[in-house]
């Protein structure tokens, strides 16, 4: 088993930022590829970026492209979302998600954490 448990979340205004966290525990950080999931109102959740074990793979979804940063401290079991130029859009409760490898990350993660809100107001 996994445990992930997000922070990070919060209120920000339009064009500012927010680092989110991920802590991860119970089995080996540094053999899971890591990822960014969110889920707005009234929608349904979408991938926003991954992180391969090597490190040599990442990928953002279209929206989050230039503006967001995936990267991971395996030394504290830990993956971050560094995410600038926040819109109104990006308002969204944000969830961690862990797979052995980076395909399963954006078909269907093995574990999840429970998420940290994000509001970006207008």
């Amino acid at each position: 088993q996994v445990q992930l448990v997000e922070s990070g979340g919060g209120l920000v205004q339009a064009g500012g930022s927010l680092r989110l966290s991920c802590a991860a525990s119970g089995r080996t950080f540094s053999n899971y590829a890591m990822g960014w999931f969110r889920q707005a109102p009234g929608k349904e959740r979408e991938f926003v970026a991954v992180y391969s074990v090597s490190g040599l793979i990442t990928y953002y979804a279209d929206s989050v492209k230039g503006r967001f940063t995936i990267s991971r401290d395996n030394a504290k079991n830990t993956v971050y979302l560094q995410m600038n130029s926040l819109k109104p859009e990006d308002t969204a409760v944000y969830y961690c998600a862990a797979d052995r490898t980076v395909a399963g990350i954006q078909k269907h993660p093995d574990y999840w954490g429970k998420g940290t809100l994000v509001t970006v107001s207008s």
